[in-house]
């Protein structure tokens, strides 16, 4: 069960390079809640292959925190700044965390990161797997379908393969839209 939590809202903390995994041991030590999205790659070395995971986002973590947890957040030799727009934190709606969330989950599922702009296609919403109910906006990529969820504060898209099967075009643009909290 999901606890409500009134007045906190998801925030991009940009990190120190290649510290995205420290500051978020260090967050999680300091109770606030955290989301550090990770993709598994497989790396080969001259004498061995291993898989690693390594952040989805370079450089960013997301933070879900209230007034009083805002700047304690951010005090850490690990975070630079939280991700801004004309000098205020861009707070990124419940619905966008919860879609990246479920992205993740479907570990069969290639998930890559762009930050190129895409062209517009049909809008689609998956009906079907654990990403059901996630809606996004289709690209040909590469010969692949592929549905894309557009993030608008951070500026980049994140897609994945998806089978035509499993998604039912919505009418107009306007059902794309997510229930900003």
């Amino acid at each position: 069960m999901k606890v409500l939590k009134r007045n906190y809202r998801w925030y991009a903390i940009y990190t120190r390079s290649r510290s995205e995994k420290k500051l978020y041991k260090e967050l999680l030590d300091k109770s606030i809640e955290v989301f550090l999205p990770l993709k598994k790659e497989l790396r080969v070395w001259s004498d061995r292959k291993k898989w690693v995971e390594n952040p989805l986002f370079t450089s960013y973590i997301f933070v879900r925190v209230s007034e009083r947890e805002y700047y304690e957040a951010i005090n850490s030799i690990w975070a630079v700044r939280y991700v801004c727009f004309e000098g205020r934190a861009v707070p990124i709606p419940d619905s966008q965390i919860d879609s990246l969330k479920l992205f993740l989950e479907d570990t069969k599922r290639d998930v890559e990161l762009t930050s190129r702009s895409l062209k517009k296609g049909d809008h689609l919403e998956i009906t079907i797997g654990p990403l059901k109910g996630v809606r996004g906006e289709l690209v040909q990529l590469r010969g692949q379908h592929r549905i894309v969820l557009r993030f608008i504060s951070l500026g980049c898209c994140v897609h994945a393969d998806i089978s035509m099967d499993e998604v039912k075009r919505l009418k107009t643009p306007a059902e794309l839209t997510y229930n900003e909290n």
